[in-house]
């Protein structure tokens, strides 16, 4: 799959080191040669794969910075502060471990546009530039992008006010990138911390996305040890889950919400967000005066209309936050210390603050399949769902009184994605299930 998450595919099947040293060459050469910084997760698989990034990028004349394990947007951090013409990401993220991808940072940090992606596409399909012999560039190690990241986290938190709490936390890094720094961050923080599957070996523990159903663990050593809350990262760490102090699996979108309403009671300004992002931001934001913007779904569309639109805070629904202070790009990590650093001024509870949000219901669903005709036309949409209003800027979201349908084609995976909301779960489900017969069996169909 290529698309504006990079190039992913499945390990020994259609992600081959062949077709990833081919990648890499094509985008060293889209960016005109220079450093390029490479980094991974924790995949078994990323050792083989680091050999065939660098042999694509020195083969293009491109000088590289080896990074080794470290979180996404640590390497993103690490692109602006090398001044480097680019970076390379090998992480499949979310993914379960068969997976893995290519994901590529433009020189200030962002992931390369959709239609720079096609540029690098273009290039890999026509004859790839090679240097000779005698312009080879070199590999050279640098492991300090995880304290760099650390410290431009904490320059933006109240630190004493967080270590005068003296918070228990447990930490769930599902053997990946993440454990190698969310320990670190939450010890500097002043919190007793209790490490779960925080060996950097990369065979998760559990599935690596930090939704509900893969918290469960998380939330039994929470309650079991009397912790103030519990964090769960995905593979890379640009995404985090949350268990509060009596065990309960918050939705993903609660990270967002919580940090947006901690940073909006500072500051008022535009929130940015996806389609698939609760309807409860926009409440939200209204109680500060303030309003969103949505996007696409993927963070380069965020992250892209964050810094055009001088947004205060954004993110996805997805437990992955952007936080500008930092830099344009999802960070669970710093979306730890920000919710740390809310708890700590409101002394309140995880559970408290989960409380006063406000309150729908959504139901997420996913369905392997290859569409035919993907949306349905737009006639047959509004007389189907009369009254309703529609955005097709990603798929078709079809808003109506009772809630929202948002079906679409992912990015990251070969599903559709039915995802809607609602004030009751009875009706969230309804609207599913309208999603379901009215809209996907529809483009099945045709």
């Amino acid at each position: 799959m290529i698309g504006a998450s990079g190039l992913r595919g499945i390990v020994g099947e259609d992600l081959n080191p062949e077709l990833v040293a081919k990648f890499s060459a094509a985008f060293g050469q889209f960016l005109g040669n220079g450093l390029v910084v490479v980094g991974s997760d924790t995949r078994p698989s990323n050792q083989m794969y680091r050999y065939a990034v660098f042999a694509g990028l020195l083969s293009s004349g491109c000088e590289v910075v080896d990074l080794g394990i470290c979180p996404t947007p640590s390497l993103q951090l690490m692109v602006r502060n090398l001044e480097a013409k680019g970076g390379i990401a090998i992480t499949g993220s979310h993914n379960p471990s068969e997976w893995n991808a290519l994901k590529f940072v433009r020189p200030d940090g962002l992931f390369l546009y959709p239609e720079e992606i096609r540029q690098v596409v273009r290039i890999t399909e026509s004859k790839i530039k090679r240097v000779s012999w005698d312009r080879i560039g070199k590999v050279r190690r640098d492991d300090s992008a995880i304290e760099n990241h650390l410290k431009k986290i904490l320059s933006l938190v109240d630190q004493q006010e967080i270590q005068t709490r003296h918070f228990k936390v447990v930490i769930d890094g599902c053997n990946g990138a993440g454990a190698l720094i969310t320990p670190g961050l939450l010890q500097k923080l002043g919190c007793e911390v209790i490490e779960v599957n925080c060996e950097p070996h990369g065979y998760f523990a559990h599935p690596p996305e930090p939704i509900p159903s893969n918290l469960r663990e998380l939330s039994q050593i929470v309650k079991s040890e009397g912790a103030d809350l519990g964090f769960s990262h995905d593979a890379d760490a640009d995404r985090v889950g949350l268990v509060t102090e009596k065990g309960d699996i918050l939705p993903e979108d609660y990270v967002l919400l919580l940090v947006a309403k901690f940073v909006l009671s500072k500051r008022k300004g535009l929130v940015v967000t996806n389609l698939s992002t609760t309807q409860a931001l926009d409440d939200l934001a209204a109680d500060f005066d303030s309003r969103v913007r949505r996007t696409k779904v993927g963070d380069i569309y965020v992250a892209r209309c964050m810094r055009k639109e001088k947004a205060v805070i954004g993110g996805e629904g997805n437990g992955g936050v952007i936080v500008p202070e930092v830099h344009y790009a999802r960070d669970g990590i710093a979306a730890v210390a920000l919710i740390l650093n809310y708890l700590s001024e409101t002394g309140s509870s995880l559970s408290l603050l989960a409380r006063s949000l406000p309150r729908y219901y959504m139901v997420k669903r996913k369905v392997k399949v290859t569409p035919g005709r993907f949306p349905p036309p737009r006639e047959y949409l509004k007389e189907q769902f009369r009254g309703a209003k529609f955005s097709f800027l990603d798929g078709v979201k079809i808003i109506l009184k009772e809630g929202w349908i948002h079906v679409r084609l992912s990015g990251t995976e070969p599903v559709v994605r039915i995802i809607s909301e609602a004030r009751t779960r009875e009706e969230a489900e309804s609207l599913s299930r309208m999603g379901m017969e009215k809209v996907l069996k529809v483009s099945l169909e045709n």
